[in-house]
């Protein structure tokens, strides 16, 4: 034997033992958060949070689960305050950049400064503890700003995503009863102007009983707008400094509300608590977001009006002193290295994106990234749609050079914080897997997968992904305006007692690693076989030629439904009957013969501006019925793509 293969074979031993000695250690930590919730998380308060009065009770589990009872903190305290007297006071908190190439760079003392100011300016429209505040604001520091002084007085926030149109933002005002909504004047998307105060003004007019008082305007561009005497306040005009208390609120108390659509009947008012959601969020910052060293620095493509840009950009990084960086505009915008280009920059250790713009980026081809240093990752976190292989090879090979560990997670709006994953922080090595959402279930989640019984499923048996009480900090406290819990019991307990229901389907397999296809409500039925169409699309996209793929299923007399795919290609790739074919046999050599595609060729899929593919527009426009709200639409172009490919189809059946 040489002493090359020697080496080899002993680097090989030394990885098993380390692979062996870490699963053995998560099993431990995960085992201790299982077994005594209470000391688990209660250590983990003690640590990560700074509370004015301790608690009395750590939890408390009746069809939801509220923690650190009687404790009393502040959101804003905890996220700037107490770091003013260490070595983080002029650290860089927020660092932002916007299409125009505008530039700042805010330390935790400036943060001081601008949040002290913001909440002077609602204490000065009579903004108190418990009142409602819409934010509808672009991806800006004063958006992140506002925020936090609603966190400083008490109030309760709820952030408004500034894609969302004026009946969506009326609604949820609405149903807050918002007292005062804080707006920007307008800022730019993809060179384009979007007229925020406009929007807002037309959300007003269309409530019956308006129960805003005050509209408070950020002048982000200076261009003109309507102004109401009455109603409207500019910013710059009442926002002077002058230090305001933080108000200790208990445990307990709503932080904010952010509403979820979800596929039918009106938003959900998903309410999160201070205490828990201080605390599992910023859990998860530092194991499942692997942001653990104080010099980590995040760069998250998300957006404020999302649940993971209220996490992993607003709260848990400025909770932990990290340095987050944000992005005003699409992230692959003026160019499609513009997200590289950041990373290089501001050295990101860890890089949150969606697993819809991993699979986006693929159809640029790789020379593009080679020609930035992207070595200060160590972090690769996707969440969202379900991560395919190709993609996963892409982000690890190309973006992190074969070097990034890819953290994939699962979680809701309504959990708060990843819920399955990897914990790359802690640091635990527990080997990748790809594929769509593979990990381990993470300290304080106990997930099963259900069949229709309710019965657990054997190994690699797909069912329905459900959550075991106790819930961890991280998870919502309730619904807003839904007395008596009646919509929370029928939205999320009703299909299984006592198990808060996910809406995914999951699989558990031999080892543990859990694999979530998607929602349930987006399963094919073909020839009495029901799948996913996360997993259609994963086999899609393990073909070489193709960048993106969503899949529909349109009912059939003969089969049940019959899949149609609408596919981007790479670049270098050109449409064709033959190509078209390779992909035919390509996803019936992997899933059987009973997936046969229908194969359409886009340039673009309907996405939301956070990643998300919208089927449901495209199964609307396939069937000819209603799309619905389009407002969160990232490319109105590609419903014509949509369009095109279906009077193609229509061609070749009708010649």
């Amino acid at each position: 034997m040489t002493q090359e293969i020697s080496k080899e074979i002993k680097e090989i031993q030394e990885i098993d033992e380390k692979v062996d000695y870490n699963i053995r250690l998560y099993k431990q930590i995960y085992r201790k958060s299982i077994e005594n919730p209470s000391a688990f998380w209660g250590k983990l308060a003690e640590e990560l949070v700074e509370w004015y009065e301790p608690w009395k009770e750590t939890f408390r589990h009746e069809l939801l689960t509220k923690w650190f009872i009687g404790g009393k903190l502040n959101a804003s305290y905890n996220a700037i305050d107490r770091h003013l007297n260490s070595n983080r006071k002029y650290k860089a908190a927020i660092i932002w950049e916007s299409e125009k190439n505008e530039k700042k760079i805010l330390t935790y003392q400036d943060l001081f400064y601008e949040v002290n100011k913001w909440a002077n300016a609602l204490r000065q429209l009579g903004v108190e503890k418990g009142d409602r505040v819409t934010i509808y604001m672009p991806l800006t520091p004063e958006g992140v700003i506002s925020m936090l002084a609603c966190a400083r007085i008490g109030a309760i926030h709820s952030v408004v995503f500034a894609g969302f149109g004026s009946q969506a933002l009326a609604d949820r005002i609405q149903d807050a009863q918002s007292k005062v909504v804080i707006t920007a004047d307008a800022y730019y998307r993809r060179g384009k102007l979007v007229e925020l105060k406009k929007t807002v003004d037309e959300a007003l007019s269309k409530l019956s009983n308006n129960p805003v008082k005050k509209v408070l305007i950020y002048k982000r561009t200076g261009v003109e707008i309507p102004f109401n005497e009455d109603r409207d306040v500019y910013f710059d005009e009442i926002g002077k400094y002058k230090y305001v208390e933080p108000e200790p609120v208990e445990a307990t108390h709503p932080l904010f509300i952010l509403y979820t659509s979800g596929t039918t009947g009106k938003p959900k008012g998903i309410v999160h608590s201070t205490g828990g959601y201080l605390v599992g969020t910023s859990a998860m910052l530092l194991w499942s977001y692997g942001l653990s060293q104080d010099n980590d620095v995040l760069f998250n493509t998300s957006d404020i009006g999302w649940i993971v840009g209220h996490s992993y950009i607003t709260y848990s990084p400025l909770v932990m002193g990290r340095t987050v960086i944000i992005y005003e505009s699409a992230p692959d915008y003026p160019y499609p290295n513009k997200w590289a280009e950041l990373i290089e920059k501001y050295r990101a250790t860890t890089f949150g994106t969606s697993a819809t713009f991993l699979r986006y980026l693929m159809k640029y081809g790789e020379s593009y990234i080679k020609e930035h240093d992207l070595s200060s990752l160590r972090i690769i976190v996707t969440n969202g749609e379900p991560l395919n292989y190709a993609p996963w090879k892409f982000g690890l090979e190309v973006i992190g050079n074969g070097t990034v560990y890819m953290s994939h997670q699962w979680w809701q709006t309504e959990t708060g914080a990843p819920n399955i994953g990897y914990m790359p922080g802690y640091p635990i090595f527990i080997p990748m897997r790809s594929g769509p959402a593979s990990g381990f279930p993470l300290p304080g989640n106990k997930l099963l997968v259900f069949n229709e019984n309710g019965n657990p499923v054997k190994p690699r048996e797909r069912g329905y992904l459900v959550m075991e009480p106790p819930f961890p900090p991280s998870m919502m406290i309730g619904m807003w305006n839904d007395e008596g819990n009646e919509r929370l019991k029928k939205t999320y307990f009703s299909k299984f007692d006592n198990y808060y229901y996910t809406g995914d389907f999951a699989m558990i397999d031999e080892d543990g690693y859990i694999w979530v296809s998607g929602r349930a409500d987006e399963t094919l039925k073909i020839a009495g076989h029901r799948l996913g169409a996360g997993e259609i699309e994963s086999a899609i996209t393990s073909f070489p030629a193709v960048a993106e793929a969503a899949v529909i299923g349109i009912p059939d007399p003969m089969k049940g439904e019959t899949a149609h795919a609408f596919i981007v290609l790479k670049q270098g790739y050109e449409p064709s009957d033959k190509l078209a074919r390779e992909i035919q046999e390509h996803v019936k050599k992997i899933m059987g013969p009973i997936v046969v595609l229908e194969v359409h060729f886009v340039k673009a899929l309907p996405k939301t501006r956070s990643g998300k593919v919208m089927r449901r527009v495209i199964k609307a426009v396939m069937t000819g019925s209603a799309t619905g709200d389009l407002s969160t639409l990232e490319d109105e172009a590609s419903i014509e793509e949509i369009k095109r490919a279906i009077e193609e189809l229509k061609k070749q059946l009708n010649p």
